[in-house]
């Protein structure tokens, strides 16, 4: 399949290299030639130099061969122009980053259908949503709603006086018989890990766990984290995350926001946007200002700015004054990997939303959704089982599923199901799988017609 990627940026590289490792024919697209030369050098695919929005520009790249075109690039008007230009010219499926919130707008005069975008991808949106889910979420380093939020995975990292730490899974599990849940994953060192029965736990492992909303409570105490309310919290940076975050927070019950902007036009227009929340105007990298307004009081600590090193740092020292829960905005690939390593709570990276809808594209058509988490190699795919798939023809203990492969629930309807050894999946469920890389094809041919 050929596919077009439009930006050249840190997104447009990270969707090329998912496209490329995919075996896909690929094509950027981008105005600045030492970009261009940086993506030639790390990945094997094509370039071409010029503006997205000029047809002779596309019909260079192969517009009317390519099946897919996204757009990624910093400006939403050149994603809308190309994608609409695709979609004229033949393409299939086109995807624009759209940072403003007019094509989504219920009331908006124009919608994204009428530019020929199949998908609009608001990555900061998403951010903002995932930063405040873990603020909810205290004990979480990670929270991902599957099944319409009927389903939630939850990270959790494991302190040295964990209760679990040195038993094994089936002595957790088989201890807790009223908490329906399970372990689908654990992320140790560099590795990840869809354990079996045997498997024990370790100080330092990053565990994911799939329940229901209602049992998400006491699977953290299960595991030993906290889950108390947050209340204080700074955040630092006032972005269009950091703006979204504090709004959405200074809308619940019991919660007094500081957000500290050093740009000063920015913090005035900040101060009359969010009315609720005290908006200080000074430099993000005062670690003295920070301590001068309270930062060991604060509950949480949100660092949105645009310097990945400037957060880092500022979530280091809030962890070092005792603050309880600590998020960084992330995206370089060197640093998510570290981060939690190093004492932060949890790293929330804008490119994976981007990342999560592409793949969407590029699995099977039994696939309804796709999910993945940053330090976790397993992708989460949602897949419907076809009439008469091998999936359905045993309860799962007797499939003997390829190794690196776990069903987590099976969802039919609006009922959801955790699944077990004798779960069986019928034609026309969903069920939800951790797959390892290199695993996909196998799952997909165990739920596809035969």
């Amino acid at each position: 399949m050929r596919a077009i990627v439009l930006g050249a940026g840190v997104v447009g590289f990270d969707v090329a290299k998912l496209l490329s490792h995919a075996e896909h024919d690929v094509v950027v697209i981008d105005s600045d030639p030492e970009a261009l030369a940086y993506v030639s050098d790390k990945l094997d695919v094509m370039t071409v130099c010029g503006n997205g929005t000029s047809t002779a520009v596309l019909e260079e790249a192969g517009i009317r061969q390519a099946r897919i075109m996204i757009a990624v690039t910093a400006i939403d008007e050149v994603n809308i122009i190309a994608c609409m230009l695709a979609d004229r010219l033949g393409v299939e499926t086109t995807v624009a980053r759209v940072r403003s919130g007019e094509l989504s707008n219920t009331k908006a005069v124009l919608n994204a259908e009428d530019f020929g975008i199949d998908l609009v991808i608001h990555p900061e949106e998403s951010a903002s949503e995932e930063i405040v889910r873990l603020i909810r979420r205290a004990g979480a380093t990670d929270v991902v709603m599957l099944a319409d939020d009927r389903l939630h995975l939850v990270g959790l990292r494991l302190d040295s006086d964990s209760p679990v730490i040195g038993k094994t899974l089936r002595e957790v599990v088989f201890g807790e018989s009223s908490i329906r849940f399970r372990v689908m994953a654990i992320t140790r060192g560099i590795r990840t890990i869809l354990p079996n029965g045997d498997e024990r736990f370790r100080k330092d492992d990053q565990v994911f766990v799939l329940s229901r909303p209602k049992s998400v409570p006491p699977i953290l105490e299960l595991f030993g984290k906290s889950d108390r309310r947050i209340e204080n919290i700074m955040i630092l940076g006032g972005t269009d995350i950091g703006a979204k975050v504090a709004y959405r927070l200074s809308q619940e019950k019991h919660k007094s926001i500081k957000l500290i902007e050093d740009d000063r036009q920015r913090a005035e227009q900040l101060a009359e946007m969010l009315g609720s929340v005290l908006v200080i105007h000074g430099d993000d990298t005062d670690i003295d200002l920070l301590i001068t307004e309270g930062l060991s009081d604060m509950d949480a600590f949100i660092a949105v700015t645009d310097s990945e090193e400037s957060n880092l740092v500022t979530c280091l020292l809030a962890k070092h004054l005792t603050v309880r829960k600590t998020v960084a905005l992330l995206s370089k690939g060197a640093y998510i990997p570290i981060s939690q390593s190093i004492g932060l709570d949890a790293a929330v990276n804008k490119k994976l939303s981007v990342s999560r809808e592409i793949m969407r594209f590029l699995r099977g058509k039994h696939v309804k959704s796709v999910a993945t988490v940053h330090g976790m190699d397993a992708e989460i795919l949602e897949f419907e089982a076809a009439p008469r798939s091998m999936i359905t023809s045993d309860i799962l203990m007797n499939l003997k599923l390829p190794a690196g492969v776990l069903v987590g629930a099976v969802s039919s309807g609006k009922d959801v199901e955790i699944a077990t050894g004798l779960t069986r999946i019928e034609a026309g469920t969903s069920a939800f799988v951790f797959v390892m890389p290199g695993q996909i094809a196998k799952v997909e041919s165990l739920f596809a017609a035969p």
